[in-house]
Order: C-alpha cells, then sequence, then structure tokens
C-alpha cells in the first residue's frame, strides 16, 4: 500500500526505533520501519518524503558494522541520523569517529550554533538526551556543525549543499523536553510533508484493501 507521504525510519538496533516511528505518527505522519540493509531501489520504490537512521549499540569502525547502502544520499530525500545515525553519516561522508574518553549518558544542556530549519524557534540552550560511547571528532566533509553541548563539540550537523542532518541525542525520548519539536521541524520544514495521515484512516484503507483482494 503506497502512502502520499511516509517517513522510513531504518533500524540499525536502537532500542527507541519503534518509538521514532510513533513520533512521526504522533505528527500525523505515516512512518514505516525497514531494515538498515534495504536496497537503494527498495527505497527509491518507496518515494520517502524523508529518512531517519535510528541509533544502536554498534560502533561505526568495528568489524562488520551496520550500514546502510551509501546510495541512500544520492536519493535527493531528506536525512536525518540520530546518535549512532549521526555516526554513519560521519563515517561515510569521510568524518571521524573516535571512542570518547568516556561515555556520556544521561541529560545535557545543547548550544544551538546555527538553528535553521531543524531547530527552528527554539532557544538555547535546550536540554537533551545523550546515550552514547563514541563521540564525532572531525567533521565530514561538506557538512558543519550547528550545534555542541560540554562534551560533544560537534553534537549536530548539517550538510553545507543537501538536507542531510545529523544529531548526537534522542529527539524521540521524553527526557529531551523540545525533542518533538526537533522532529516536526524535521518533519515539516525539511520534508515538507503536510501532516494529513491519521489511524483510523490508514485502517479503513487497509480493510477495503483486503476486502477487495479477497472478492
Amino acid at each position: 500500500m503506497s502512502h502520499a507521504e511516509t517517513i522510513v525510519v531504518l533500524d540499525f538496533g536502537s532500542q527507541y526505533t519503534q518509538l521514532i516511528a510513533r513520533r512521526v505518527r504522533e505528527c500525523g505522519v505515516y512512518s514505516e520501519i525497514k531494515p538498515f540493509h534495504i536496497s537503494t531501489d527498495e527505497l527509491r520504490a518507496m518515494n520517502p518524503a524523508g529518512i531517519i537512521l535510528s541509533g544502536g549499540p554498534s560502533s561505526v569502525y568495528a568489524e562488520n558494522a551496520p550500514l546502510p547502502d551509501p546510495a541512500i544520499f544520492d536519493l535527493g530525500c531528506p536525512i536525518l541520523g540520530i546518535c549512532y545515525g549521526l555516526q554513519i553519516i560521519a563515517h561515510l561522508f569521510d568524518g571521524e569517529v573516535d571512542k570518547a574518553p568516556r561515555r556520556e549518558f544521561g541529560r545535557a544542556q545543547l548550544y544551538i550554533d546555527d538553528a535553521g530549519d531543524l531547530f527552528h524557534g527554539l532557544d538555547s540552550p535546550i536540554e537533551v538526551w545523550m546515550s552514547h560511547g563514541d563521540h564525532l571528532t572531525r567533521l565530514p566533509r561538506n557538512f558543519h556543525s550547528i550545534a555542541h553541548s560540554p562534551n560533544s563539540p560537534i553534537a549536530a550537523l548539517k550538510h553545507a549543499h543537501s538536507s542531510i542532518f545529523g544529531i548526537q541525542f534522542h529527539p524521540e525520548v521524553v527526557h529531551t523536553p523540545f525533542g518533538k519539536e526537533i522532529l516536526a521541524n524535521f518533519i515539516f520544514r525539511v520534508c515538507s510533508c503536510r501532516g494529513d495521515w491519521d489511524s483510523e484512516s490508514f485502517i479503513d484503507a487497509t480493510v477495503s484493501r483486503i476486502r477487495d483482494q479477497v472478492g
């Protein structure tokens, strides 16, 4: 079944992947979770309005680290990497990710350096929830930092010419008070979604489709 607007969440093993999709749907936009190794052709056929790369427990520099098909970044749709998702972006665009001197877990103050669309309407600093053992030590090519925290000099980044963003924190959890606003900014300001999807209409359409198939 096709949807006029779909945000695809690629799952890299985060405990919060389902929560990310739920937050998107709460904004009135259909969201579907797919495995990280989905092919670019399959993603292209879905015609997503945007793609979110979930967090995960892996390290991008580890052997057999889960990585997406790099060609997804040529699809032309906006992409947001969350935590491990940010590190994937940095790794694939020749940035540098290293083990942090100490794991960052818990609340942190995020200082917004370039609000743009992603942090639109937010006053700096904001409280966010961090949960990572690696951190970005060198910006990838054509990216610039848009936020930092006391322990993460590069806590959010954006591509200079494309709508590709990465954030080191978790906007989907309740411990990030303005997380819903950040996700909504990505969905509406970056991906230009309308937000006219609802679960009841989806269920009705699914039932109707099944009836048509079985006769």
